[in-house]
């Protein structure tokens, strides 16, 4: 699994993130690892929305959405995330 480059929203008030080829992510596990680190989580069924210093949605498919316009601060937030999307990848058939 391959993420984009972290790049700056076309609204320019957060960091996107694309995994390629897309995912399938059991959010439910993800929700949990979260709240086991103490990261307040609202679970939108096809999304989280994780609070930490930052809000960073979760998609389902492994797009991230990290809510700052510091590039340094996003990169620490995507590294952090990151390591919970790719522990938590549904296999697919194609996998």
């Amino acid at each position: 699994m391959t993420y984009s480059t972290l790049r700056l929203c076309s609204g320019r008030a957060a960091y996107e993130a694309v995994p390629y080829p897309r995912l399938s992510l059991d959010l439910g596990r993800v929700r949990r690892q979260l709240e086991l680190e103490g990261v307040p989580v609202t679970d939108a069924r096809v999304m989280l929305i994780a609070r930490f210093e930052r809000e960073v949605t979760i998609a389902r498919d492994g797009r991230l959405l990290i809510k700052s316009t510091d590039a340094t601060e996003a990169d620490r937030l995507f590294a952090r995330v990151r390591r919970l999307v790719e522990a938590n990848v549904v296999p697919t058939r194609d996998s």
